[in-house]
């Protein structure tokens, strides 16, 4: 076994005291730090074109990618391995009155002392198993484990058939610019260097799946990941005479009662199940106060995939839309009935009827109705609305929306089903190519040389289970799966575009081997040193070595 755990230690403190929340200045700051540490390695002094910094495209943040490979000389060859992990965190508000320490990790732990802590989290801190901290686990020491391998083999480039590349990259916590624009690169260096990449191993964190387990998990492929959004109209009353008209908060919040954590939801693959969706924003789009209700009402979802494709999902939330619909307007008449016997106020039946449009059906409706004049206002609509930066791509999509409505001759209650945000596509490795089998039964041999060593279970699971950009680097999906994205995300080449072709052109299976730990995103984050600092390096090394023989 490689001798690295006080390294990989020293190096994860030194990347952990750099603030490095994405979206902030200090991701430029960390990518700088990470490039000068390795361009100091004697290797890249003598090899300075052999390491890059590379500027993220089409980002409204200035921040870069760190790339670099050693080329072994035991048996040149074009094999070559991407080692992948991100630099940047979330924000440290979680942790409250010890925020100004959360990115000191030695400080932070005496402090935690004073803390009235759960008892897990004592039981952690007094062991001096574990580093707490905000990017420990998520996922410093993964990159630094990573960093630690391409010293060592910058060192000893004699011990290496094949290539060894790393690419840190930033932007991983929110839109993914950073590995979106690494393909680029990727693509470029294959070109110069001839690079035949056969695996990427990334190293985000895992955890344990339920209180008790004691697994310490590897992943082969990953969870894909969604944003379905509906825009809900409804019909406007004053309130005083609110059965005028009809809420569209009221259908939206039974719509939340559908797909929220619906089961029926789960996407289930080679044994394995998708946890549900939930409700990530529920809102009206009334700008300010009246005693109206409001016009439309704004809802998204997250959404795990193992199997289904993006066309999959929208068709089975179409379907889950029309049963609350119904369900909403069901309960309406029931209420409306009784207070109109309360009232001594005559019923009306009210004349909707549950609509459901999927965005791309809507356009085409709008198209055949108004044509180019639709078409012309809409890009010019875009194109204004792309000066307001305070839009996230979310808000934007839905703007879209509705504006578009306004074109709708029949503007009964509707709603509409569309995507606004970032499509992180499922990946399965399964040995379904010469790659695949490969990178398996040399993840499978390292596991069961390094088992003896370690006392906790190593188990390797078929998909990833948080949002990673191991996404980005192969693709599971049909071209019919991608163009219901593509075709449903209303901000799509204006707002927000990804270039799954550059996805296609890498292509390469990937597993995760990541550091162990809990609390990612919380005020008590925290990895496991033992696993994290000796058996995710050496594993990895070991799935290195294997493949490139």
């Amino acid at each position: 076994m490689l001798p690295c755990h006080d390294d990989i230690l020293f190096l994860t403190k030194q990347l952990v005291e750099i603030e490095s929340i994405v979206n902030t200045a200090g991701e430029k700051e960390i990518s700088q730090a990470i490039y000068t540490l390795v361009s100091s390695y004697p290797y890249f002094i003598e090899n300075p074109g052999y390491i890059m910094k590379q500027q993220t495209i089409a980002d409204e943040q200035e921040r870069y990618n760190v790339m670099a490979f050693v080329k072994g000389t035991k048996k040149p060859s074009d094999k070559t391995i991407i080692l992948m992990g991100h630099m940047d965190t979330v924000g440290t508000e979680d942790f409250n009155h010890l925020q100004e320490k959360a990115c000191q990790p030695d400080e932070l732990m005496e402090a935690l002392k004073a803390d009235d802590l759960p008892d897990a989290v004592k039981s952690h801190l007094r062991s001096g198993e574990y580093l707490f901290g905000r990017g420990v686990l998520d996922m410093k020491s993964g990159v630094a484990s990573h960093l630690y391998l391409l010293k060592y083999y910058s060192e000893h480039p004699e011990e290496l058939e094949g290539n060894l590349l790393v690419v840190v990259e930033c932007d991983e916590e929110d839109s993914s610019h950073g590995i979106l624009s690494a393909l680029k690169e990727l693509k470029l260096l294959r070109e110069q260097h001839h690079f035949d990449y056969i695996a990427a191993i990334n190293a985000d964190f895992v955890s344990p799946r339920f209180d008790g387990d004691e697994n310490r998990y590897i992943y082969k492929g990953t969870v894909g990941k969604l944003l379905p959004s509906f825009f809900i109209t409804g019909a406007e009353t004053h309130v005083g005479s609110c059965f005028e008209g009809i809420d569209p908060n009221f259908i939206a919040a039974e719509l939340t009662k559908q797909i929220s954590y619906n089961p029926e939801l789960c996407n289930e693959a080679y044994g394995e199940t998708t946890v549900p969706p939930v409700s990530l924003r529920q809102m009206d789009l009334k700008p300010a106060y009246t005693v109206q209700t409001a016009l439309s009402a704004y809802v998204y979802y997250n959404f795990f995939i193992h199997s289904w494709s993006p066309r999959d999902v929208l068709l089975k939330l179409q379907e889950q839309a029309e049963i609350a619909f119904e369900n909403a307007l069901k309960e309406y008449k029931e209420k409306y009935k009784r207070f109109s016997k309360l009232s001594s106020q005559p019923y009306l039946e009210p004349q909707w009827e549950p609509r459901v449009f999927i965005y791309e059906e809507l356009e085409k409706i709008l198209i055949a109705e108004h044509g180019t004049l639709f078409v012309d206002h809409m890009a010019h609509f875009k194109n204004e609305l792309l000066l307001d930066k305070s839009l996230d791509t979310r808000m934007f999509a839905a703007r879209v929306v509705e504006e578009a409505w306004k074109w709708m001759s029949d503007r009964s209650p509707a709603i509409i089903l569309f995507y606004s945000s970032l499509y992180s596509p499922r990946i399965e490795v399964t040995g379904k190519d010469k790659k695949e089998q490969r990178l398996i039964s040399a993840l499978e041999k390292a596991v069961a040389t390094l088992q003896p060593d370690y006392s906790h279970p190593i188990v390797t699971r078929n998909f990833f289970p948080y949002i990673s950009d191991m996404s980005f680097v192969a693709i599971s999906d049909d071209e019919d799966g991608i163009q219901a994205v593509s075709r449903n995300n209303p901000g799509w080449g204006v707002k927000h575009f990804v270039d799954y072709q550059d996805i296609r052109d890498i292509n390469v299976p990937v597993i995760n081997i990541g550091p162990y730990g809990f609390d990612a995103h919380k005020q008590y984050e925290r990895m496991e040193m033992k696993y994290s600092l000796e058996m995710v390096p050496n594993l990895t090394n070991l799935v290195i070595q294997d493949l490139l023989k």
